[in-house]
């Protein structure tokens, strides 16, 4: 599967050329592999006091880096699964790192900082209506409310603010296998759930992201990557000279909880049509389109036009600075598109840069909002036992530079 991927999405050629990277190279990012090498206590929440160290769950944490034979450079930590480093040549051929994210594992730790820089969302990305979910007729099961009464990410403890296990760890196949095992009963969810997200970065410069997921009892599952992208290279730039595009005509518009409505509307005519190129600021504060005041800018799921076709560029993202192109491959119907909103200069990340508003976009490929109360044929969510991979997502970040 993954040759044909990687056919999929350009020419195999250079895979004949030689990694470049020794062990004890530095790594491009400049990230200390020791500042990672950490424990984790686990965590704890309260709605009143909001987090705090768990101290009897220890779990260690450590960073794994990709290189492949152009010198591009993933750096993942098992915290979480997050993304914490993506170093990309730019027009000049000078390596970028275009993620957001922090030098060390601690300042990702929930007591630190909130976020969800980078993350392998679990068990459901996005945003459960009131936190409620029916698997069967008559039994409705209460999730946690942290985000405007909804269920957001899984919770406030959901997987982003827990350590995967390392299932392998291949240098030389550049690529990296994390685990998680969530019990019946994480953050409420049902089912005993056995999930894993495998990184594989290729010489054609494409990082796929595979999830593959199973259960024990009928659940919901929609796990995502929570990578907030900056093409410009330096985080003290926003985002919204990114020229965008999206190969949707539809999307699901929210209410002013950023729940989504249910229905499924047109682009034509309105801020959110993306399906020709155009910069992400160029219609970002015209709040008096409702929706880019209730999502506060961007913060919605973009309908495919071309679903679950994993052949096709579903997304596309371009600096006009650097000349780093970004395209997203996905076989799911859709893409949840942030826009930094609610960065507001309190985060400081790494190198010292403060992160603001608009200093990031997200592209979560993913089912849609709410999906396990919505009737959505297109964008099932609901998982059943004695399935192999009975949740299967891939997708496919490419870089390349606009020619």
């Amino acid at each position: 599967m993954r040759n044909l991927k990687s056919l999929l999405i350009g020419s195999a050629a250079v895979a004949l050329l030689c990694a470049c990277e020794t062990k004890d190279e530095a790594l491009k990012s400049g990230l200390n592999p020791a500042d990672f090498n950490v424990t984790y206590p686990g965590a704890t929440y309260d709605e009143a006091t909001g987090y705090a160290p768990a101290v009897d769950q220890p779990k260690k944490v450590g960073l794994y880096t990709l290189t492949n034979a152009n010198g591009m450079e993933v750096s993942i930590t098992n915290y979480g699964g997050r993304i914490v480093s993506i170093m990309v040549p730019d027009k000049d051929g000078n390596f970028q790192d275009v993620v957001l994210g922090f030098d060390k594992a601690e300042d990702y730790f929930p007591f630190n900082n909130t976020t969800d820089f980078g993350a392998a969302i679990g068990r459901y990305a996005n945003r459960i209506n009131q936190g409620q979910i029916t698997p069967e007729e008559g039994e409705t099961i209460q999730l946690p409310q942290n985000n405007f009464g909804h269920c957001l990410h899984g919770g406030p403890l959901g997987w982003q603010y827990q350590v995967y296990d390392v299932d392998s760890y291949d240098k030389e196949a550049n690529q990296l296998t994390l685990k998680i095992v969530s019990p019946d009963g994480d953050n409420n969810f049902p089912g005993n759930v056995e999930a894993f997200v495998t990184y594989t970065l290729d010489d054609n410069n494409a990082l796929a992201i595979d999830y593959y997921a199973t259960t024990d009892k009928k659940t919901v599952i929609n796990m995502t990557n929570h990578s907030y992208f900056n093409l410009n290279g330096d985080p003290n730039e926003p985002i919204t000279n990114h020229i965008l595009t999206i190969a949707a005509s539809n999307f699901t518009p929210v209410d002013s909880t950023y729940m989504t409505t249910g229905e499924i509307i047109p682009v034509a005519d309105t801020p959110m049509d993306f399906r020709k190129p155009k910069a992400v600021g160029e219609e970002i504060n015209n709040f008096d389109y409702e929706q880019l005041k209730n999502g506060n800018g961007y913060d919605h799921n973009w309908v495919f036009d071309n679903q679950n076709n994993i052949e096709a560029v579903q997304v596309r993202l371009e600096s006009p600075k650097t000349g780093i192109r970004l395209e997203v491959f996905t076989d799911q119907p859709g893409v949840q598109v942030y826009t930094g909103n609610f960065l507001d200069g309190t985060v400081t990340g790494k190198k010292g840069i403060v992160y603001k508003q608009r200093t990031g976009i997200c592209l979560e490929t993913q089912k849609y909002p709410d999906s396990p109360n919505k009737q959505w044929a297109e964008s099932n969510a609901w998982v059943e036992p004695g399935e192999e991979n009975a949740y299967a997502h891939t997708c496919i970040f490419k870089f390349s530079v606009v020619e």
